[in-house]
């Protein structure tokens, strides 16, 4: 690389806003020291205009140039999750119980690195919308920007998104046409009766046994009700019952999720956890409460937002290094409410291979902060072949 490359110039100062970040995390809704950050940063860069307050604890920046109506939107996410971190790093979270364990903090700080490259030389002809959305995490935070109007306000052809990857080669970019991410939802159930004494279990009813009847019957919605080519998970993930070692409760709560591609599968598997509960809890001489609730949509990539980002992910890595067909992932991602409303497309960075725990999400995760170059890269490339302008020496 040159000696004079504005990105690699850059990249120091933009892992210091990460660490600084890291350090300070907060949950979703609550990113009021996050968001003022961002906002500090972007009025220190000559941002057009600066909205605060968006969706609750949203910023967006404008930055404009020349003549042309289009507009994109580029964004990225503010909110850290509640996991206690364990890597012992220098700059480990000062906040005890919350930690970016996905990598928002280097999400937010690439893209205010592009921020920063692109206001300098305008190299562009239209309007970028820097959107940094609140609670991504579970909360849907994107959801509640666009409820406030996101895209009257900002209106985009395109939005566009990354996200780090660990487990997919450093180097590499992926994106397809279509899914990529899942679409969620979430349930708890709840199965209640009588408890009695554990040495006189007739006097009540047995609400851990409908727990576990439950646990195992509700897996034939996916071993037998679906096509076994379609992709679709249904996962529990927490059952609580009971706090005495001698005492059967009368009460068990269960919490759980789906996860699938296919639209149709929402209302499915809502209609088979209902009927697979209620006839479990009528066995038992048991009530059963269930509450459903309709979560994420699926990310689905558009033909030509994901054609300009694998065109322009090509200029920074090269078109071997851009993977266009795999597997989409069964995780979910709020970034699709965005997609869905405005086309757009979500990309995977290779973040490399790691180990147990060290996975997003996980309480060792250590965000790669070699892929920050290449990110801003794309950004700058993405923004200068999408609203083609002035030539940009960091696209070079």
């Amino acid at each position: 690389m040159p000696h004079n490359d504005p990105v690699i110039a850059l990249t120091s100062e933009v892992v210091s806003w990460r660490h600084h970040v890291h350090a300070n995390p907060e949950l979703g809704f609550k990113e009021h020291e996050t968001a003022r950050f961002v906002a500090d940063k972007l009025r220190s860069f000559g941002f057009d205009e600066i909205h605060e307050g968006v969706g609750d604890t949203g910023v967006v920046g404008v930055l404009k140039s020349g003549t042309s109506p289009r507009a994109i939107g580029l964004r990225a996410e503010l909110d850290a999750l509640p996991v206690v971190e364990k890597t012992g790093l220098a700059y480990a979270s000062k906040k005890e119980g919350v930690m970016h364990a996905c990598g928002h903090d280097g999400h937010l700080a690439m893209l205010l690195g592009a921020a920063k490259l692109l206001s300098a030389t305008r190299a562009f002809d239209g309007t970028v919308y820097f959107i940094f959305q609140p609670a991504e995490e579970n909360e849907g935070g994107s959801r509640r920007m666009i409820a406030d109007g996101l895209f009257q306000r900002f209106p985009v052809e395109a939005m566009y998104a990354v996200h780090n990857w660990p487990g997919l080669r450093l180097g590499a970019i992926a994106a397809r046409v279509g899914p990529q991410m899942a679409a969620v939802d979430n349930f708890e159930l709840t199965f209640e009766g009588l408890g009695a004494h554990a040495a006189m279990p007739h006097l009540g009813d047995d609400p851990i046994l409908a727990a576990g009847a439950f646990a195992q019957a509700v897996q034939r919605i996916v071993s037998r009700s679906v096509d076994p080519q379609s992709a679709l998970v249904v996962s529990l993930t927490q059952i609580h019952g009971g706090n005495v070692g001698n005492i059967v409760p009368g009460k068990v709560w269960l919490q759980g999720t789906c996860r699938f591609f296919e639209p149709k599968f929402s209302d499915h598997c809502a209609q088979l956890i209902g009927e697979i509960a209620h006839g479990i809890a009528a066995a038992h001489s048991l009530k059963a409460r269930l509450d459903y609730r309709k979560g994420y949509p699926p990310v689905i990539n558009t033909a030509d937002a994901t054609a300009r980002a694998v065109a322009a992910a090509a200029t920074v890595v090269g078109r071997e290094n851009v993977i266009t067909e795999f597997s989409p992932s069964l995780g979910c991602e709020d970034f699709a409410f965005m997609v869905r409303e405005a086309g757009g497309c979500y990309v995977w960075i290779g973040a490399g291979e790691v180990g147990p725990g060290e996975g997003l999400h996980g309480d060792h995760y250590v965000f790669n902060d070699g892929i920050v170059p290449t990110v801003m890269r794309y950004y700058v490339n993405l923004v200068a072949q999408t609203l083609p302008g002035r030539t940009s020496a960091a696209s070079k």
